[in-house]
């Protein structure tokens, strides 16, 4: 079923993840595991909070696990020279908005100059290489607009993170139209999504950890903005883009179209009804667990943006990606994963058994789906 899914393009190959001891890598990696890829990864030691990648016991099981800092030009370049990856997947970031406003220097050096770091890496390479930059769905200068935000539309940024995450979009672009011209070398993308759940996830000030923390701590669930949109997802259905993202640029007969359109910028989010209120997903997750909350909504809090959603058509032609989990399901596999890890403490079986669900509803999408995209998927996967 894995290698169904991606057409077998992982296995065997050498990924260099980084950024893969956080939430998302985390998830990345144990999906790349199964994949048969050989992961090589690089990012510093996990925070406090980060406890998934240990839990996932990922140190013992991947290829080479380097603890850097992304702002390390000469050590980046170093680790990347001797695996000679044939993918890379970027994901080493600053990633909280609020954070952001007590660090803007770091989150600007981190997100913008590490982007620039591993982009100079890369133009070192002997070998062909694909790589996905991922930065965030806030790269968008947000007008709090009711339509969706589309790839061609301005970067921008209200606050630090989203700034330095429009910047990478830039310092990307720059890169690729300078340097990586030829594209029987280097294939450069980037990826944009956010506002992702799952389990395993304890960052401060995201709304399911705290959630969790206040649920398995007897105490009520702050909220603070309660009226904001988000388009929700579930951790599985970007990291599913960025590898399906990376696969394109590396096998070019994956897509109908030509690699150099490939080489771009990529939303992937949910369909329209994920679009929910932050009071919404609290109350839809207290459905299926024990729990109230209380509006801690602060006048003077730092700006947060209300309306933000992503128009995905464009990784729908050409990539052939599409969401999977609705908002019903993406609730109720979070809440499994938490409530089950607490009970078993053991992080493994449910997130594999939460990555075997998502790959056959996806595929039994793909096939039972009657778009050009959907028969050349079901073509190029059995040749």
């Amino acid at each position: 079923m894995t290698s169904f899914l991606f057409a077998n393009v992982y296995k065997d190959r050498r990924v260099f993840v980084t950024g893969h001891t956080g939430f998302k890598g985390s998830w990345l990696c144990q999906w790349l595991l199964k994949l048969g890829a050989e992961v090589h990864g690089y990012a510093l030691d996990p925070q406090s909070h980060e406890t998934l990648y240990d839990s996932l016991e990922l140190s013992d099981r991947i290829a080479s696990d380097t603890r850097g800092d992304i702002r390390d030009l000469p050590k980046l370049c170093s680790a990347i020279g001797l695996v000679q990856p044939e993918i890379v997947l970027h994901l080493a970031a600053q990633p909280l908005v609020r954070l952001s406003f007590d660090i803007p220097v770091d989150t600007f050096q981190i997100n913008v100059l590490g982007t620039v770091n591993l982009l100079e890496s890369i133009r070192t390479l002997d070998l062909p290489c694909s790589c996905v930059i991922v930065t965030t769905d806030k790269c968008y200068e947000n007008r709090e607009w009711l339509h969706s935000y589309r790839e061609e539309d301005a970067m921008g940024g209200y606050d630090p993170y989203s700034a330095s995450k429009g910047c990478a979009e830039l310092v990307t672009s720059a890169y690729r139209r300078s340097y990586f011209q030829d594209l029987s070398k280097q294939r450069i993308a980037s990826a944009r999504a956010g506002n992702v759940i799952g389990g395993g996830d304890w960052a401060k000030d995201r709304i399911v950890p705290d959630i969790f923390r206040a649920i398995f701590a007897g105490n009520p669930v702050p909220v603070r903005n309660k009226q904001a949109t988000r388009p929700w997802q579930h951790v599985l259905e970007p990291i599913s883009g960025y590898l399906w993202l990376a696969a394109c640029l590396h096998e070019r007969k994956l897509s109908s179209f030509p690699t150099e359109s490939l080489t771009s910028g990529f939303n992937f989010g949910p369909s329209l009804s994920s679009n929910r209120t932050v009071a919404q997903i609290v109350e839809a997750i207290l459905e299926h667990v024990d729990g109230t909350w209380v509006d801690q909504s602060d006048p003077n809090a730092p700006h947060e943006a209300s309306k933000l959603n992503l128009a995905i058509d464009k990784a729908f032609h050409m990539l052939e990606w599409m969401p999977t989990w609705d908002f019903a399901e993406t609730i109720r596999q979070t809440v499994d994963w938490y409530r089950i890890n607490k009970a078993s403490g053991l992080a493994q079986p449910i997130t594999n058994s939460q990555i075997d669900a998502y790959e056959s509803l996806y595929m039994a999408r793909l096939n039972n789906a009657v778009t050009p995209c959907a028969k050349t998927s079901k073509k190029t996967a059995t040749t």
